[in-house]
């Protein structure tokens, strides 16, 4: 007698006992089968913590196995907890097991995402010496910076002055502060060195 699923139903065992001149006398055995026992995973992978370009791609060998259903159905869910910045975050993995009755299991795996390595700087102009009326450089073109993450890296320049040692003003040096930032405030600097001279005759 089929049940509200496939694997809980009623089994009802009748004897039979007849003699020879056909009476006859009936034994019933009722067996009542349910399946209360969820599904039992498999190679779920532990929870780890990585950087923010060496997320793992979602395990193919997880496994559910039941007492009744040859056949455990799976499904898979993914869900993103921000974290302080754009790169730094929890990812959640559920796998949610059910067997032919409804019994279902699941399993996480708790990825936390890190961003902790600083962009690379390039083209950080080279150091340069200019007397003391040549226009000075400005702005940042042509430095880069790359990132493992942040694939639109922030880049700031600051130009510092420092006096000169001798007894006249207008020689000294300016550090030309080159600083790349990305989406989780690491930062890398390059600095180039522009020396001031008054080396030209009145």
């Amino acid at each position: 007698v089929e049940g509200d699923c496939e694997d809980s139903y009623t089994l009802v065992r009748t004897w039979t006992a007849q003699d020879n001149c056909g009476n006859t006398a009936t034994s019933q055995q009722t067996i009542t089968v349910i399946d209360a026992t969820e599904p039992v995973f498999a190679n779920v992978p532990a929870d780890e913590t990585v950087e923010c370009d060496a997320i793992p791609t979602e395990p193919t060998d997880i496994s559910a196995t039941d007492n009744c259903d040859d056949d455990v159905e799976i499904t898979f869910e993914e869900t993103r907890t921000n974290g302080e910045c754009e790169d730094a975050y929890n990812l959640v993995r559920t796998w949610t097991a059910a067997d032919n009755c409804g019994n279902t299991a699941t399993a996480q795996q708790i990825i936390t995402i890190n961003d902790s390595t600083e962009p690379v700087l390039a083209n950080i102009p080279a150091d340069v010496t200019l007397g003391c009326n040549d226009p000075l450089p400005t702005g940042t073109a042509g430095v880069s910076a790359t990132d493992n993450c942040d694939n639109d890296v922030e880049i700031t320049v600051e130009n510092i002055d420092q006096a000169g040692d001798g007894d006249c003003a207008a020689e000294g040096s300016i550090l030309r502060t080159f600083t790349a930032t990305d989406n989780c405030g690491n930062m890398a600097t390059g600095v180039q060195v522009i020396t001031i001279l008054d080396d030209t005759a009145p």
